[in-house]
């Protein structure tokens, strides 16, 4: 009885362990959430005025001129659809490719699955360099392309892992009706496992959408002549331009082009532009996420 009113529930050192669990969590949290912050009230903040530092959670001088200057540029806004096309894209894609790899090397009658497990695992150690990689993009004809942005990455092979990982753990009697039924495997993949599948399809969507949502050097290195150039590639020449321009020792220039706008206010309204959709959407799929890579790591 005494070891129960100890360790029990609702016990003290129960209630203490709690106590510590949140203090700790709470503690994370403020560390993951203050940089976020900080950068949201430098971009709110006067130019002139947060280059004199202080700046922590709340602007000083309220000023909208570096979102003013973000939004006045006139190919900002093919580059944030071109952006969103290419998470659409490249995200569909890469989660029905790697999940339909995923349910083939998970099915116990195909002979090839174990090869296939390795091939992939293998690739995730070793690879051929970018020169390379680069030379079969330019040799097949993918440079200045939309379609470098998502071929490359339609199969990933950790996503592959994480996938089969939680395949294997559905109960096979579903499948096996469904063929004895007489569906295909094809059909099977697309009635049974996919939605059978929904928590870590989320998750790894999240993965796969955050990943073609901050690339940016694959753009500068496939894509010379500018014409899909994304997003973060204009944020990145506009930043630049900024930077530049706050070298220029001619005062007049500086009070015209940067009046109330700095590199530092600039920079954080940037990296909002950047953030904020993924932090907009992240929430909507965060059940699924937590379920599905939970699920996913049970076997192995």
């Amino acid at each position: 009885m005494r070891d129960v009113a100890r360790y029990g529930k609702g016990g003290r050192l129960s209630s203490l362990f709690d106590f510590v669990n949140v203090l700790v969590m709470l503690v994370f949290i403020s560390i993951m959430v203050f940089p976020f912050l900080n950068q949201l009230a430098l971009s709110l903040n006067d130019g002139y005025d947060a280059m004199k530092g202080g700046i922590v959670l709340w602007p000083r001088k309220v000023s909208l001129s570096s979102y003013e200057l973000l939004i006045s540029h006139p190919k900002l806004l093919r580059g944030a659809l071109i952006s969103v096309l290419r998470v659409v894209v490249g995200t569909v894609t890469c989660v029905f490719m790697t999940g339909l790899l995923a349910y083939i090397i998970t099915r116990p009658g195909f002979s090839g699955r174990r090869f296939l497990r390795v091939l992939f695992i293998v690739t995730m150690y070793f690879s051929g360099g970018l020169i390379p990689f680069y030379l079969l993009i330019v040799r097949i004809g993918l440079t200045n392309t939309f379609t470098v942005y998502w071929l490359p990455s339609i199969l990933n092979a950790y996503y592959m892992l994480i996938m089969a990982s939680y395949m294997q753990n559905l109960p096979d009697s579903l499948t096996e009706s469904a063929r004895m039924d007489g569906a295909s495997e094809m059909r099977v993949f697309l009635r049974i496992i996919i939605p059978m599948s929904t928590p870590v399809l989320a998750a790894i969507s999240i993965f796969a959408a955050v990943g073609h949502w901050n690339s940016w050097f694959d753009v500068l290195i496939y894509n010379p002549s500018g014409t899909w150039d994304t997003l973060q590639v204009y944020l990145r020449r506009l930043l630049l331009e900024i930077e530049a321009l706050a070298t220029v020792r001619d005062m007049q220039l500086m009070q015209s082009r940067l009046r109330n706008v700095s590199t530092v206010t600039y920079r954080a309204a940037t990296a909002m532009a950047v953030t904020v959709p993924i932090v907009i959407v992240y929430p909507f799929l965060q059940r699924y996420f937590i379920s599905g890579i939970t699920l996913g790591a049970v076997k192995a």
